[in-house]
């Protein structure tokens, strides 16, 4: 039973087209917090809390460098994920739905 609330709890966070949207962008590269501030036009809090929550699932990890935090996927250990990304659109797709250039740079 553990294995289903896993994959239930999963989903559920797939089930949220923001976090859905940030870990198709995940696939291609790590991203900055502010990165997705700017792409989103959402408060760095509420990314953030979007961040937390793929972070606290597993799904996302995070490295610091300087003062920004940069988050790239961690799913090796969950095909289920990797299968529903491997349906989504490519980031240059995403950020065109999102009418932003293809080559957002973080605020360093």
């Amino acid at each position: 039973m553990d294995l289903l609330n896993d994959l239930a709890e999963d989903l559920k966070l797939l089930g949220d087209k923001t976090r859905l949207t940030i870990l198709t962008l995940l696939k291609e590269r790590e991203w900055c917090v502010c990165e997705f501030v700017d792409l989103f036009d959402i408060s760095q809090p509420a990314v953030s809390q979007h961040l937390r929550k793929l972070k606290s699932s597993g799904l996302v990890k995070e490295q610091k460098k300087g003062q920004w935090v940069y988050y790239s996927l961690n799913i090796e250990d969950k095909p289920h994920v990797r299968a529903i990304l491997n349906l989504t659109p490519d980031a240059s797709s995403v950020l065109s739905n999102l009418n932003k250039p293809s080559n957002v740079v973080c605020c360093e």
